[in-house]
């Protein structure tokens, strides 16, 4: 059974991992009670499933620029101030969502500013995160300890957005938003009693052509870009969370428990998938097994969105969350051997682009199909342009079908996360 659950041994081993990964998880929770707020107060205040995927388009501009420049600043200076002054930033951020919702008649427009603005923090923050793991945990467990942070982050999705519906019906929305801000001063005593993370070779100058060289390697690697692109054909297409507050208010007559369940199976069944991934590491096909993964998770989306049970949604939601954090493993996996250590930062802030910015356009996509033809007939066809999506994928890249799992050459920071043995995370939580 040990092969196939998670490796816990790096939270003994290693002090410094302990607290950046206890850290990780307190915000990470207040960041999900956050999205679930702002969705559900969006809603409230327009009955507008387009106004809830406007503000996360709204967030995705400084979110790709927060991205590439925090990359390009991780593999430049030193990774722990970055972390520092991006906790700051992200709480100052949540403040003001906590002033606005404490006003007898909050604004609307507070939502997109403040978000955009925390969207830019995060992006700044996650690559020089991930870039920090290799140098806070010995190489044999960089895979255990990216495992543990899949789970870490699965558990804030589904404690958090569950939570999230209760706190919101007793506590009202400015209490949750100020939970929030209060996980970031944890955060960020986590980050202040890191030691110096300081990149191989004193750090890569800082400039425009450091910045889009992450690209052209990307765009050298065909089986790495596609990765990317399997990633963001799931999210655009087959990420149904604009319209939870719609379903959960409307279709199952609930209230803010229920659009919190909702937003919670996903996460519950990433989670119940990230403690069995023991088993991913012998699998040799790993790009066959991300596209069937992705089949999986289209096809749960879509039948979500033609059953109008509760309890059954939620399992296929969960079976979607499942599917996508096996899919997270074998993706990181061919990212982690692909990429050179050099350029780890810079390839975090693309990784993290996409996996937090597809989930937004996918808001929109949803919201503007919703507004179309309602929120059931946004679900099941996006699920379905999703499967059609991979279909596409395979007979345009098909280096993804072929990937054997070798091929590529492997920098030393990636290799033990790589083939031998492969667990991932999702970043910021995000579905696949």
């Amino acid at each position: 059974m040990a092969r196939f659950v998670v490796d816990t041994s790096p939270l003994r081993r290693y002090r410094q991992f302990r607290r950046l990964w206890a850290g990780q998880v307190v915000s990470g929770m207040g960041s999900q009670l956050t999205l679930v707020a702002v969705s559900f107060q969006a809603y409230s205040l327009t009955r507008s499933t387009l106004v809830v995927g406007l503000i996360s388009l709204v967030q995705l501009p400084p979110l790709l620029a927060g991205a590439l420049w925090g990359g390009t600043l991780a593999d430049a200076m030193d990774r722990k101030r970055v972390l520092v002054l991006t906790q700051i930033a992200m709480a100052s951020a949540v403040g003001g969502l906590v002033i606005n919702a404490s006003l007898s008649r909050p604004a609307l427009w507070p939502l997109f500013a403040c978000t955009a603005a925390g969207a830019a923090f995060q992006g700044v923050d996650w690559p020089a995160r991930r870039a920090a793991l290799p140098m806070l945990v010995e190489e044999k467990d960089v895979t255990a300890a990216i495992a543990l942070q899949t789970a870490n982050q699965q558990l804030a999705l589904v404690a958090g957005p569950a939570l999230a519906g209760v706190l919101i019906a007793t506590v009202g929305l400015s209490a949750v938003y100020g939970i929030d801000a209060a996980t970031f001063v944890v955060a960020l005593v986590a980050a202040v009693l890191l030691p110096p993370l300081v990149p191989s070779g004193g750090g890569t100058p800082l400039g425009l052509r450091s910045m889009t060289e992450g690209f052209r390697h990307l765009r050298r690697e065909k089986l790495l870009s596609a990765t990317y692109w399997i990633d963001l054909n799931a999210m655009i297409f087959g990420m149904p969370r604009a319209v939870f507050p719609a379903l959960g208010t409307g279709l199952f007559g609930g209230g803010a428990g229920v659009v919190g369940l909702l937003y919670a199976a996903p996460g519950a069944g990433a989670l119940i998938g990230s403690l069995f991934t023991g088993w991913c590491s012998r699998v040799r096909h790993q790009g066959r097994a991300i596209a069937a993964c992705v089949v999986v998770w289209g096809s749960a989306i879509a039948l979500f969105g033609v059953i109008p049970v509760l309890w059954i949604g939620l399992a296929l939601l969960a079976l979607a969350g499942a599917a996508d954090v096996i899919s997270a493993v074998f993706r990181q996996a061919v990212q982690q051997r692909a990429v050179p250590e050099h350029l780890q930062g810079r390839l975090s802030g693309t990784f993290f682009a996409v996996v937090a910015g597809g989930p937004r356009l996918g808001d929109v996509e949803t919201g503007v199909a919703a507004a179309i033809g309602g929120p059931e007939f946004a679900v099941w066809s996006g699920g379905l342009a999703c499967v059609a999506g991979v279909a596409v994928l395979l007979w345009r890249v098909p280096e993804l079908w072929h990937d054997d799992g070798g091929g590529m050459a492997l920098s030393p920071a990636a290799e033990a996360g790589a083939i031998a043995e492969a667990v991932s995370e999702l970043g910021e939580g995000e579905p696949l």
